[in-house]
């Protein structure tokens, strides 16, 4: 898999991943499916200051991972939230893992402190999934999300990416 920093000559694709989502899964908490116009905001919103990823197979984007802003306050700057999504036939082939490294990695060097991963739950591979970059669970919060007529969980997982001595 190649991975790269996402264009905007992706948006297409990396809309078409999400709104999967969205219509499909808990996953996302969203209920209405994305327009490329609101992606392609979000993409020059985030990209101001975090990575978007975008993982390639054969010249077929596969996934897309990138980072946001955790809070508006100054003191949380060195604190992110990171998000991954694959397509539906691309999962448990080994590839969200890698994409995932790429972006903690230019997270570190952006000089990324913390980096959270919100995961709706139940939700075993994404739990896996962070778990095996590092991440430890630091909360769990019962039934604040409502979609599919029935009431979501949501878990917290942090990865401490370096410490100061």
């Amino acid at each position: 898999m190649q991975i790269r920093s996402c264009t905007e000559h992706d948006i297409d694709p990396i809309c078409a991943i999400y709104n999967h989502y969205i219509a499909t899964t808990v996953i996302s908490f969203e209920k209405e499916a994305v327009t490329v116009e609101q992606m392609r905001t979000r993409f020059r919103t985030y990209t101001q200051m975090h990575p978007w990823l975008i993982g390639e197979v054969d010249g077929e984007i596969v996934g897309y991972a990138y980072a946001t802003k955790w809070r508006e306050r100054v003191a949380y700057a060195h604190t992110s939230e990171a998000t991954i999504y694959l397509k539906p036939d691309a999962t448990g082939k080994g590839y969200g893992k890698p994409l995932y490294r790429a972006l903690l990695q230019q997270l570190e060097a952006q000089n990324n402190h913390v980096v959270l991963g919100c995961i709706a739950l139940p939700n075993e591979a994404s739990v896996r999934l962070h778990e095996a970059l590092g991440f430890k669970q630091v909360a769990h919060f019962k039934e604040v999300g409502r979609k599919f007529d029935r009431w979501l969980d949501v878990g917290y997982w942090e990865l401490i990416q370096f410490r100061e001595d």
